[in-house]
């Protein structure tokens, strides 16, 4: 399908329930192809097989869907896997030459996204790869990140404006000693858009800002926070690591180098609107061709950036349906045993936090199974602490 085409027809949104099913079974996929990430993530492991492992899964479950269809539905990887270790903040998919490999102790961001139609599920999940529970500042950047999510799926309702999420994540992080990293965005998903217009920014400074929008019933969202022991500033320390672009589908250039023309047009035919991972590129052809893509703008890359070494940095990620009757949180995992250092009281993040996700209906409507992130009002109370506090005693 063609970008005009794309443009011509009528958005799509959360009314039709084809729509929503779309959405339900790309988190489903990339739900399962996270937990396959982390039952492969072992030390000694190295990091481009299991990105590998990732994006394969999701390309087999969904190519098995709409096989038998009379129009074509494109379907697939909506993010490349990327797993960033330790200080490094996001966007690590390395080429199929890297050799680095997984450590004990390592901490892991793990980051991906299926589309189906076009319907767009993406996660990220935090992990450290050791036994038993996670203790000291490792500890408290996880839950700084995972409360600053977990009042985020509270505060992204109709009604609320992006601005009011900004300063609530930004507390939370800070009562637990920590920083939301400055540059990452919560963008709202339409169909084969990941990065739409209404945002939320993570830290509002004079450099970065967005316009003031309200959230609205039917629409989509993917709620990016990442947390740090650090300063929250990420730098790019090496261009040469970003593996991961987008094609700019409203830029043109002629390209005048052979490799480059080759490269894009091989883009252009495979990764027309999503990201991709330049491993799925002839490497040595790509090393020449994506430069002066780039240069002029005709690729959007996603760097690899850091924290200083020594710092902690947690990622979550999750995609919400504002479904008519309340939110619905559709990617997730749940978290490793957890320590604190300190337990954090804080009457404004407990408020936030007993906020129901789910509008209840009169005669009690039909109940969503298991997960406690889906329940409903008066159901949110009791994971105050567990939330808050992880295991923390005291």
């Amino acid at each position: 399908m063609s970008d005009d085409e794309r443009g011509e027809e009528k958005e799509l949104d959360l009314s039709s329930p084809e729509v929503v099913t779309k959405y339900k079974s790309a988190a489903e996929i990339v739900n399962k192809a996270l937990q396959l990430v982390l039952s492969e993530c072992k030390p000694n492991v190295k990091i481009v097989d299991i990105c590998e492992k990732g994006d394969s899964y999701i390309r087999e479950q969904t190519g098995s869907m709409y096989k038998n269809v009379k129009k074509k539905i494109e379907r697939g990887v909506a993010f490349p896997t990327c797993l960033s270790v330790n200080n490094t903040v996001c966007h690590y998919s390395p080429l199929a030459s890297d050799e680095t490999v997984l450590k004990e102790g390592d901490i892991l961001k793990i980051d991906m996204g299926c589309h189906i139609d076009g319907f767009i599920a993406v996660v990220a999940h935090t992990h450290v790869l050791q036994q038993g529970p996670v203790t000291g500042r490792a500890a408290d950047v996880i839950t700084a990140a995972n409360t600053a999510a977990e009042v985020a799926l509270r505060l992204v309702k109709p009604g609320k404006k992006n601005h009011e999420v900004t300063e609530a994540i930004q507390k939370v992080a800070a009562a637990y000693d920590c920083k939301i990293v400055e540059g990452v965005l919560s963008h709202q998903l339409k169909q084969f858009v990941i990065d739409g217009n209404k945002v939320v920014l993570s830290v509002a400074n004079p450099e970065t800002r967005v316009d003031e929008a309200e959230f609205e019933e039917n629409e989509v969202y993917a709620i990016n926070i990442v947390a740090s022991t650090g300063d929250g500033k990420p730098r790019l320390l090496d261009e040469k690591q970003t593996t991961v672009y987008k094609r700019a589908v409203d830029q043109s250039y002629q390209l005048k180098m052979k490799a480059s023309r080759f490269i894009y047009s091989e883009i252009s035919q495979n990764f027309p609107i999503m990201p991709f991972s330049a491993r799925a590129l002839e490497e040595k052809r790509a090393r020449l061709g994506l430069v002066e893509c780039v240069n002029h703008d005709l690729l959007q890359p996603y760097p690899v950036l850091h924290e200083k070494p020594g710092d902690y940095v947690a990622h979550i990620k999750f995609t919400v349906l504002l479904m008519p009757n309340g939110s619905d949180r559709i990617t997730s995992h749940a978290l490793q045993e957890l320590q604190l250092t300190k337990a954090v009281d804080d009457p404004e993040i407990k408020a936030w936090l007993s906020l129901p996700v789910k509008t209840k209906k009169k005669g009690g409507g039909k109940k969503k199974k298991g997960k406690r992130l889906e329940k409903g009002e008066g159901e949110a109370e009791p994971m105050e602490e567990e939330t808050l506090n992880g295991s923390a005693q005291g």
